[in-house]
């Protein structure tokens, strides 16, 4: 009976020794990570009160706590985006010529202070925190020196001793400062006397009853990440349209911007504002039609071949099958009209060379960008601010790939250009 007792007590140690050993593994990480921390806030203490006696000890004694190589080493390293923060009030401001000021900003600084007063009110509103302090001449400088050398955003915070985003910010907001101050100031449709001398200057040319040529040019962008095909022009890179309408005096006078590189110039006309009001009846009015030949022969915009032929729109005859003698004078005088807008987008992206390289915006600020320079081409045409026309490298539309797919213009269109043939065939230069 005693064996058996002790058998029993000797079982019920051994299941409760068994119990006392028995682990929980997450038991185990829990108790770890508390050991861990303890120590580790122990460490730091440990290193904080180091650090304070330390530095309390070389207050006291007046000398470093680095030697002559730990100094070495630990040379501080001026930021890189800052150059000189008194780059634009020295050296700009104080320091440049005439010719230098106009060479870097693209007009005279007289024309430019013009520029300031007009953008002032806007650009220094109270509910605005553009520029942080900064000058509205520092922000319209910034903006036209981006526009005139398309120099990357770091290159121009160097100089302007700001960050690559505060450019960046700031070529945006003046540019949406100028679409909103000026555009309709100075992006004007002729009417009443301004019409009258248009076609005064058209005539000039040897074009009668003409208030403009219209032509599309290829502003290079970035290929988007939406539909990159369609931007895909035929000249073999990525390009969103500006399809423009200029006077005598190489103004704009209607912008259209936006519609990707691929799409025909003809289909870009077909759905601007353009188009409606031109067959609408409502493009110039009424009387100011002019008789010849017995034709009534309306006031009218000229384009390239790749336009349709409307009453409101003439180009020249196609040189093939019957082409004449009096046929081929016509298409000089037109083609010698034609040349102010060659020569408008010639100067646009000679002046703005922002225009000319691959604008890497996001293609939703492409338009914004294009109209702001088409409103500084004619502010400065406006203030008689003249630049060399003999721009290097700017792209110039090749005529011969716009395939003309119209055939079949309307018989009053005919007889408009019949009409006005006769006209340039009577009336030499």
């Amino acid at each position: 009976m005693d064996l058996f007792r002790n058998a029993i007590l000797l079982i019920s140690l051994f299941w409760a020794f068994n119990q006392e050993l028995r682990v929980n593994p997450l038991n185990i990480y829990q108790q770890i990570q508390r050991n861990n921390d303890v120590v580790w806030n122990i460490i730091r203490a440990r290193r904080r009160a180091r650090r304070r006696t330390i530095f309390a000890a070389a207050v006291l004694l007046g000398t470093s706590t680095d030697n002559d190589e730990d100094r070495q080493r630990r040379v501080v390293r001026p930021r890189q985006n800052i150059v000189s923060l008194d780059w634009w009030d020295v050296t700009v401001c104080q320091r440049y010529t005439e010719q230098l000021w106009k060479e870097n900003f693209r007009m005279s600084q007289e024309s430019f202070q013009v520029l300031c007063n007009i953008l002032r009110p806007t650009l220094q509103r109270e509910d605005s925190n553009l520029g942080n302090g900064m000058s509205v001449e520092k922000l319209v400088g910034m903006t036209l020196w981006r526009l005139a050398t398309c120099c990357e955003l770091r290159t121009i915070g160097n100089l302007f001793g700001v960050h690559r985003s505060t450019v960046c910010r700031v070529v945006q907001e003046v540019c949406q400062a100028l679409v909103d101050t000026m555009y309709n100031n100075y992006i004007v449709w002729p009417t009443e006397e301004r019409l009258r001398a248009t076609i005064v200057g058209f005539n000039e040319l040897g074009f009668p009853q003409c208030a403009g040529a219209i032509d599309g040019s290829h502003i290079p962008i970035k290929a988007p990440h939406f539909s990159p095909a369609d931007y895909y022009n035929r000249k073999g890179w990525y390009s969103m349209i500006l399809q423009g309408v200029v006077d005598n005096k190489l103004r704009f006078t209607d912008v259209n911007v936006g519609w990707p590189g691929k799409v025909h110039d003809a289909r870009v006309l077909r759905n601007s504002s353009i188009y409606e009001r031109g067959q609408g009846g409502q493009l110039f009015p009424r009387n100011t039609s002019l008789q010849i030949d017995g034709v009534d022969v309306p006031v009218f915009i000229i384009g390239d071949p790749a336009y349709p032929l409307m009453p409101w729109l003439m180009k020249a005859f196609p040189e093939r099958g019957n082409f004449n003698r009096r046929q081929r004078v016509f298409n000089y005088r037109l083609s010698r009209a034609r040349m102010v807008v060659e020569r408008a987008f010639g100067i646009l992206k000679g002046r703005w060379r922002m225009l000319m390289r691959r604008n890497d915006m996001h293609i939703s600020k492409v338009p914004l960008i294009v109209s702001s320079c088409c409103v500084l081409h004619n502010f400065c045409i406006e203030q008689n601010d003249a630049i060399e026309e003999a721009m290097p490298d700017f792209p110039i539309e090749d005529e011969a790939n716009n395939i003309n797919v119209f055939d079949n213009p309307a018989p009053d269109a005919l007889d408009i250009r019949t009409a006005i043939t006769n006209y340039c065939n009577l009336h030499q230069i």
